[in-house]
């Protein structure tokens, strides 16, 4: 598969080595010193792969590799640093590096690892299971789990959709509370008008009320220009006030009388504005005892959760765990391009027993850290973050201590670590032959390396 390739680095004779191998491959090759001069080249080129150092003066790498993706989407960039970080490779895969290289490496290597991202690239967009998984990617992206916890919730949103009245959502950090609210407004008959985040602790309090409800010129120093507010855009739709509990206590009552009166104050203006909202609020805090301590009005307190949707941490449903991870495995293959199958036995049960502080967003971020650096189809302990080697596990490998929701993840694990040896696989799960066979067939196994 011949490609066209730029190859950039301030050392001659790495530019030199590399194009040299790269055009015996077919390959169409050109070089830039630096990234200034990369960029020039590129401004009237388009070039299937970018090769590039990171340290170099002036423009670096990861410069580079943002500018690129930003012009150039469908290019895929490879990075090579001889001063390499978990940090820098992190960043760099986070960045859309396509795959990152350490000097001193072997040119047959880079060679392979060329061919390989222009293969996978070519087979991911010509075929229907490419596009049908970024279809699956987004509406994934909803309500993933299987516990009674998450059915809960989801049976919630599916009731209180339809209706028109507010929504308070209460979890943790990093639990889905914007998820929850977007999946609301999709089962509502808003669906086709705006949805409009809005996050009370991100916005200075002198600037939240302008923010919310709009001002017209001249109502303070800086407004050079009316604005009508995010209530206004959202007209017709639905706000979602995310971290609720961060409002100052004057604009609660501004919100308190929005909601009354279904008609906002612009700062500054001497008459309303009429808008139809639905409100949908987000808080990890207890707003029960935030209304204690005065930092929360009762009367708006009330008026926002009249359908309250609260959301377990993780820890509270480890059930959904291998399912979670099987999501985001799919979503890092697609957004990373890589081929992982699975995760190894003994990171699956690090994985489940982690107290998840974070939660599912931590979980996410957990899973892309490992993906990126990763050399195998199946994630191990050792790439994980450091400390999740100490979590708790549980004590066996048979299968009747797994859960049915983890039983594909954790089959096609133990299927990875025998090489798909299905006698062994059915000996390390405690179950016969047969039984194995019947369960490659009930979950959609192929059984084999080739397995997606």
């Amino acid at each position: 598969m011949n490609a066209s390739i730029l190859v950039v680095d301030d050392e001659r004779a790495i530019q030199d080595s590399l194009a040299w191998c790269l055009r015996t491959d077919g390959h169409e090759v050109q070089t830039a010193e630096d990234g200034e001069e990369a960029m020039a080249i590129m401004a009237g080129h388009d070039f299937d792969v970018v090769i590039s150092d990171i340290i170099m003066p002036g423009v670096s790498g990861l410069d580079l590799l943002r500018k690129t993706r930003a012009v150039h989407p469908r290019t895929l960039v490879v990075l090579i640093t001889a001063y390499a970080t978990v940090e820098t490779a992190v960043e760099a895969l986070r960045e859309g590096a396509s795959d990152y290289v350490l000097k001193p490496f072997k040119f047959d290597d880079l060679r392979f690892r060329v061919q390989r991202l222009l293969e996978h690239r070519a087979a991911f967009q010509e075929s229907a299971l490419f596009r049908g998984a970024v279809e699956r990617a987004t509406i994934d992206k909803r309500l993933l789990g299987e516990s009674a916890a998450m059915q809960e919730v989801r049976t919630q949103v599916a009731k209180a959709g339809p209706a028109s009245s507010n929504v308070l959502i209460t979890g943790e950090s990093g639990t889905g509370k914007e998820l929850v609210a977007r999946a609301i407004h999709a089962a509502s008959p808003r669906n086709a008008q705006a949805f409009v985040p809005i996050n009370c602790g991100a916005i200075p309090e002198l600037l939240l009320e302008s923010q919310l409800f709009g001002h017209v010129r001249g109502a303070f120093t800086s407004a050079v220009q009316t604005s009508p507010g995010l209530f206004a855009a959202a007209d017709h739709g639905t706000v979602f006030l995310d971290e609720i509990s961060e409002m100052p206590v004057h604009v609660q009552v501004k919100l308190l009388r929005a909601i009354e009166e279904k008609q906002v104050w612009a700062v500054g203006s001497v008459k309303p504005l009429r808008v139809d909202i639905r409100i949908i609020a987000s808080t990890n805090r207890d707003l029960d005892k935030e209304v204690e301590a005065g930092r929360f009005r009762d009367d708006l307190y009330y008026r926002l959760k009249v359908v309250q949707i609260a959301l377990p941490p993780l820890r509270e449903r480890r059930e959904d765990i291998p399912l979670l991870i099987d999501h985001f495995i799919r979503e890092f293959n697609l957004k990373l391009s890589r081929r992982v199958i699975g995760v190894d036995p003994d990171a699956l049960r690090v994985l489940m027993g982690s107290p998840w502080k974070g939660n599912v967003r931590e979980l996410e971020h957990v899973i892309e850290s490992a993906m990126i650096l990763t050399e195998g189809e199946v994630l191990t302990v050792a790439d994980l973050p450091r400390g999740f080697a100490d979590a708790p596990a549980p004590r066996s490998d048979s299968l009747r201590n797994v859960s049915r929701q983890s039983e594909r993840q954790h089959i096609m694990a133990v299927l990875a670590q025998t090489q798909f040896d299905k006698r062994e696989a059915a000996r390390i799960l405690g179950i016969s032959l047969a039984s194995l066979y019947r369960k490659l067939g009930e979950l959609r196994i192929s059984g084999s390396p080739s397995q997606d």
